[in-house]
C-alpha cells in the first residue's frame, strides 16, 4: 500500500484532505463533499495550527470582506472575542464598510481626524514611545533621523513638556542642556522638529496634537478605526497605523480581559507597503499566539505588496481563504502558499462567497460562505452599486413611459383616423370586400380545426402551474386516452393533448421532454401551438387558455348558419395567392433564419456560463443557480437557502431528474444539485423549484416556481417571462 502525506493526497484527491474537521464557529459548507465547515483557529490544536493568523485574498466582489466580517461577528457573539478593525475603505456616509457591523455589536467607530491619538501618552513605555514617534517622523521625512537627530529626539522625550506632540516639538526647538550643549541639540533636532510640525501645524494637523488627545477604550467588543475618508496616498495612514499598532500591543492587549482578540487589517496592502508599519505588523504576527491575538489580513492580491518583505508576511499566516482571482494572480498565490494544482485551477472560476481555504499545512477545501439575513444586511458592501443600477432602471422606465405617451401630432393623427373610420359606412359598406378576397373565402370549403379548448386542458395547465405536476400528468393521460378512443390517434384532439403535455413538461422543468412532444406534433402535420393562433374571421375568438386565471368557455357555431357553396370561378385567383404565399413563406423563413442566427451570435457574445435567480417562496429566501462547465458539455443546477429558519424542504426538478433535501436533526437542508448534459450550450435551462417553508408540513405539496436560466446570466420566470433578480 502506498502511503502519502495529506498534502500530497490533497493534490491527487481533494476529498481526502477535506475529511478533516475543525472546532469553532460555522462558516459555510464544503463544495467538495457538502459537509458543514467550522473553524475557530484559537480552538484548534497547536499541532495543527501553530498560529491563528489569517489572510483573505480576492478580487472585487469575490466576498472576501463579507466572509471576514461574518467570522468576526460570530466569534464575538458566540465566544466573547474582541476585535479592532483598521477600516481603509467604505461607501457609507456614516463610516467605513465595517461601520454597520461595528455599531450593531455595540462597538465604536473612530474616524480619522475626529479622534486624537496621543503618541506621547504616559501609558506607553519609554522605548515604545520613542519607536512610535520615530515611525511618525519616518512616514513624512524618512531622511530626517540621522544619529544626531535621534539623540536630540531622545533628549526631548525626557523633557517634562513632552506629554503631547506639541510639547515634544517645543522641547526639540528649545532644548535644555544635557550631555551635549543646548545649542548643539537644537541644531541636531531641526529636521526632526520640522517633520513633526507636519502633525501640529501642517496638513496632518488634528491626528495626534489635539487638546484632548487620549487613547481609545479597551473594553468594547469591537472598535473600528475608519481611514476611509483619508487619501490613500497620504502619509497619515502609515502614521496612524503605527500609533494604533503600538496602542494595540502595549495598551489594548494588556488591559483587555477577552479570551482572544482579533486585529483586522482591511485593504492591508497600503498599510503593509510602509516599511515602518510592516515592521510593527511583523512583530505582532510573530508573537500573536503568546499575546492571544489573531491578525486577520484582508486584501485584493499579493501583487499589491510588491516583491519585498511585505509579501513574506503572507507566509506567516497559517490560514488563508482565496476568492476569485485572475489566472496569473492565482498562480502567484498558489506558489507562495503551496496550494495544490486543482485548487489553483478553480480560483479563477469561483463565484461570490466561494473561496479556496488552506488551514494549516495540509487542509485544502473549497468553501461556500453562508450568511443569515442579518449578516447579509450588515456585511453588504455594494449598496452604492445597486443604487446606481436602480437609478438606471428607474430612468429607463421613466423614458419608456414618456415614449409611450402620444404627442400632440400623434393625437391629431389618431383623431383623423377615427374620423375616417367613422365615415367608412357612408363610403364603403363593410360587407363589400374586394372580389378576390371574397371569392377566395367562398372557395375555402374544408373544415377549420377547433379553436376553443375545453376545460380539461385548462385544468391540466392550472395544476402544472401550481406545482402539482403528478396530478397534471395523470389528468392529461386520462384526457388523451378519452380523445384517442373517440376521435382517433391522428386526430386534432389527440394532437392537442400532445401539445398540452408539452406545456406541462415545460412548466415542470423538463424542456427536453417538451421538445420531443412538440416534434411529434409537427411530424403529425399539425401546428404545435395552433390553439394560440389568430382565429379566422368567421370563428369564435380563442381564449388565452394558457393563463390559469381565465378559464375557457366552449363555443359553437350559430344553429341557423348555412355553409355557402364553393365558387369554382375563383380558382385562378386562389392559385395566384397560393404562389405568392409560397414566395412569402420562403422570404419569411429566410428572415427568421437570419434573425435566429443574429440572436445566437448575440447570445454567444453575452455568454457568461452561469445564471441565478433570487426567489422568495413560502417565507424562505432561496436562490437557484446554474453553472455551465468550461467545456460547455454539462450544467449543474443548485438550490441554496442558507441559514433560513423557515426552510424545511428544498427540491428541484429539471429534464426528468430530481434532487431534494430535508431538514434533519435541526440542521438546515443541504443544497440539492442536479447535473445535466448539454446539447446546445446556448440553450436556456428550465427548472422547477419547490420549497417547503413556513406553511409546509410533511405530506403537503410544497410551493413552487418554474425558472428559466440563460447562460448569458439572466433568469426568467418560465410562466410569465418576467426577468428575475439575481445576486450573481
Amino acid at each position: 500500500m502506498i502511503r502519502l502525506p495529506s498534502s500530497h493526497a490533497a493534490i491527487t484527491a481533494p476529498l481526502v484532505a477535506s475529511s478533516t474537521t475543525f472546532p469553532g464557529i460555522p462558516i459555510g459548507r464544503s463544495l467538495l463533499d457538502g459537509r458543514p465547515f467550522h473553524l475557530s483557529p484559537v480552538r484548534a490544536s497547536a499541532a495543527v495550527l501553530p498560529s491563528t493568523n489569517s489572510l483573505a485574498l480576492g478580487g472585487l466582489g469575490s466576498g472576501k470582506s463579507t466572509t471576514a466580517k461574518a467570522r468576526i461577528r460570530r466569534e464575538i457573539l458566540d465566544h466573547d472575542h474582541q476585535a479592532v478593525v483598521i477600516d481603509s475603505f467604505g461607501e457609507h456616509n456614516t463610516g467605513g464598510e465595517w461601520a454597520p457591523l461595528v455599531r450593531s455589536l455595540g462597538g465604536r467607530v473612530i474616524e480619522a481626524g475626529t479622534f486624537t491619538l496621543n503618541p506621547c501618552s504616559s501609558m506607553f513605555p519609554p522605548e515604545v514611545k520613542e519607536q512610535l514617534v520615530r515611525s511618525l517622523i519616518a512616514a513624512v521625512e524618512p531622511a530626517a533621523l540621522s544619529p544626531q537627530a535621534t539623540h536630540a529626539l531622545q533628549h526631548a522625550l525626557n523633557h517634562p513638556k513632552a506629554t503631547s506632540l506639541n510639547g515634544l516639538v517645543d522641547a526639540l526647538v528649545s532644548p535644555e542642556d544635557g550631555r551635549w550643549p543646548a545649542a548643539s541639540l537644537a541644531e541636531w533636532g531641526v529636521g526632526t522638529a520640522i517633520a513633526l510640525s507636519r502633525y501640529t501645524e501642517g496638513s496632518l494637523r488634528g491626528l495626534f496634537d489635539g487638546q484632548d488627545a487620549s487613547l481609545p477604550e479597551t473594553d468594547l467588543p469591537i472598535l473600528s478605526f475608519d481611514f476611509s475618508r483619508l487619501d490613500r496616498n497620504s502619509p497619515a495612514i502609515p502614521s496612524l497605523m503605527a500609533a494604533i499598532s503600538c496602542w494595540a500591543e502595549h495598551v489594548w492587549l494588556r488591559q483587555s480581559t477577552a479570551v482572544h482578540r482579533h486585529l483586522v487589517l482591511e485593504e492591508a496592502w497600503q498599510i503593509l507597503l510602509s516599511p515602518a508599519t510592516a515592521e510593527l505588523i511583523q512583530r505582532l504576527l510573530k508573537y500573536s499566539r503568546r499575546a492571544a491575538l489573531s491578525l486577520d489580513v484582508v486584501m485584493h492580491t499579493l501583487s499589491d505588496l510588491g516583491d519585498g518583505k511585505a509579501q513574506d508576511l503572507a507566509r506567516l499566516c497559517e490560514i488563508a481563504h482565496i476568492g476569485r482571482l485572475g489566472p496569473e494572480e492565482a498562480a502567484i498565490v498558489g506558489s507562495l502558499l503551496g496550494l495544490p494544482a486543482w485548487a489553483v485551477e478553480r480560483i479563477p472560476s469561483l463565484d461570490p462567497g466561494q473561496a479556496v481555504w488552506k488551514v494549516g499545512p495540509d487542509y485544502v477545501d473549497i468553501i461556500q460562505t453562508l450568511l443569515s439575513e442579518d449578516e447579509a444586511r450588515l456585511t453588504d458592501t455594494s449598496t452604492r452599486r445597486r443604487a446606481a443600477q436602480q437609478a438606471v432602471t428607474d430612468a429607463a422606465e421613466t423614458i419608456a413611459v414618456i415614449e409611450e405617451e402620444p404627442t400632440e401630432t400623434e393625437r391629431a393623427r389618431a383623431s383623423d383616423i377615427d374620423l375616417c373610420d367613422g365615415d367608412r359606412p357612408d363610403t364603403m359598406p363593410i360587407d363589400e370586400t374586394p372580389l378576390v378576397e371574397q371569392e377566395a373565402a367562398d372557395d375555402w370549403d374544408w373544415e377549420m380545426p377547433p379553436n376553443v379548448i375545453d376545460g380539461r386542458h385548462h385544468d391540466v395547465i392550472r395544476a402544472a402551474s401550481e406545482g402539482r405536476c403528478d396530478e397534471a400528468a395523470q389528468l392529461a393521460a386520462i384526457g388523451e386516452r378519452q380523445d384517442i378512443t373517440a376521435h382517433g390517434i391522428n386526430s386534432d384532439e389527440a394532437a392537442l393533448w400532445l401539445s398540452t403535455r408539452a406545456k406541462v413538461a415545460e412548466l415542470c422543468g423538463s424542456p427536453d421532454q417538451a421538445a420531443q412532444l412538440r416534434a411529434t406534433v409537427t411530424r403529425m402535420g399539425k401546428d404545435v401551438e395552433w390553439w394560440q393562433q389568430e382565429p379566422a374571421s368567421n370563428t369564435t375568438a380563442a381564449p388565452a387558455w394558457a393563463d390559469p386565471s381565465q378559464p375557457p368557455t366552449a363555443g359553437s357555431p350559430d344553429a341557423g348558419e348555412v355553409p355557402s357553396q364553393p365558387n369554382r370561378r375563383a380558382w385562378p385567383y386562389v392559385a395566384v395567392i397560393a404562389g405568392l404565399a409560397l414566395v412569402a413563406t420562403g422570404v419569411w423563413q429566410k428572415g427568421d433564419d437570419d434573425q435566429e442566427r443574429h440572436e445566437r451570435q448575440a447570445k454567444a457574445a453575452a455568454y457568461q456560463g452561469r445564471a441565478g435567480a433570487d426567489l422568495h417562496i413560502d417565507g424562505v429566501h432561496a436562490d437557484v443557480v446554474a453553472r455551465w462547465s468550461r467545456d460547455k458539455r454539462r450544467v449543474v443546477l443548485q438550490l441554496n437557502a442558507p441559514f433560513e429558519a423557515n426552510s424545511k424542504l428544498l427540491r428541484m426538478d429539471a429534464s426528468g431528474r430530481s434532487a431534494k433535501s430535508i431538514r434533519e436533526d435541526g440542521w438546515f437542508p443541504q443544497s440539492p444539485e442536479i447535473a445535466l448534459p448539454v446539447k446546445d450550450p446556448l440553450a436556456d435551462v428550465t427548472v422547477r423549484v419547490a420549497v417547503g417553508g413556513k406553511t409546509w408540513k410533511e405530506g403537503m405539496a410544497p410551493h413552487s416556481r418554474t425558472v428559466r436560466l440563460s447562460p448569458t446570466g439572466i433568469a426568467y420566470d418560465a410562466e410569465t417571462g418576467e426577468k428575475l433578480p439575481s445576486n450573481l
